[in-house]
């Protein structure tokens, strides 16, 4: 893959080679038509932590998102997603890399130990409507990654920074998801973006998220690298990574799980 830079400050990124740019979504006003979150699960968040003892912190932003439970690109279970079959092991891609992306193998420090691999729909910006699924430029888009029920989840290392040592904002919080941003623009357009599914999320950052949501998202709940995020609901973190809104292969050597 050919490489350029967003700016000079910012990441090295795999030049798209796929799709034509979808409409810009309109994100002052709620989708109208919102599909059925995809999949459906039961209420998990009933087996979660009700008090936290972590305190955590905010930065001011530009809100865009104003009603991110609706908007495609920040909630995942919009889009959904299915399993797939594949190598449940680090896959090894050609190309550049950037030094300073976020870190997968700092999540959990349990190693790449993969137990299931999903693919994610496409959106479609048009009909407003789940599309069909991601298959190029990679055929794994989501993967579950193995955990300790109970045990620590964190936000993975990066090399930059937002201001101070903050490297990433929360743009979503449910009690079991969330999508963390390693900018401080309320989209996913630039840099990268996380999503996790099937965690505890901390309560105190959970109602943060909350209250500074309700508030207009002027503010929202910043993150240091290895912060605590909650803990793990069940034997399995589902984790997507996504660069400039492109979501990529969470299995990839060169790009999330570097000395592995």
């Amino acid at each position: 893959l050919s490489l350029f830079f967003i700016n000079p400050t910012l990441t090295l990124i795999p030049t798209p080679t796929l799709t034509p740019k979808p409409p810009k979504q309109n994100f002052f006003t709620p989708i109208t038509n919102t599909p059925t979150p995809f999949p459906i699960r039961k209420n998990y968040e009933n087996n979660c932590p009700t008090a936290s003892n972590n305190v955590y912190q905010s930065l001011s932003i530009s809100p865009e998102s104003f009603h991110p439970e609706n908007n495609p690109d920040i909630n995942l279970d919009l889009r959904g997603y299915k399993p797939t079959q594949g190598k449940l092991e680090l896959v090894n891609y050609r190309g550049g890399t950037d030094p300073l992306a976020p870190q997968l193998s700092t999540l959990l420090r349990n190693g790449s130990k993969f137990v299931a691999l999903y693919q994610v729909y496409n959106w479609n910006w048009f009909k407003n409507t789940r599309g069909s699924i991601i298959t190029t430029p990679y055929s794994v888009t989501l993967v579950g990654l193995w955990a300790k029920r109970g045990q620590s989840v964190l936000l993975p290392q990066s090399g930059y920074k937002i201001t101070g040592n903050y490297q990433a904002i929360v743009l979503y919080a449910t009690s079991t998801k969330l999508t963390l941003k390693y900018t401080k623009e309320d989209n996913v357009i630039h840099g990268y973006t996380i999503h996790l599914d099937g965690l505890c999320v901390d309560p105190n950052l959970l109602n943060l998220y909350r209250k500074l949501n309700k508030e207009g998202r002027h503010y929202l709940p910043a993150l240091r690298g290895g912060e605590k995020l909650g803990t793990a609901l069940s034997n399995e973190i589902k984790v997507a990574i996504r660069d400039t809104g492109m979501f990529m292969d969470p299995r990839s050597r060169k790009d999330w799980w570097k000395g592995f």
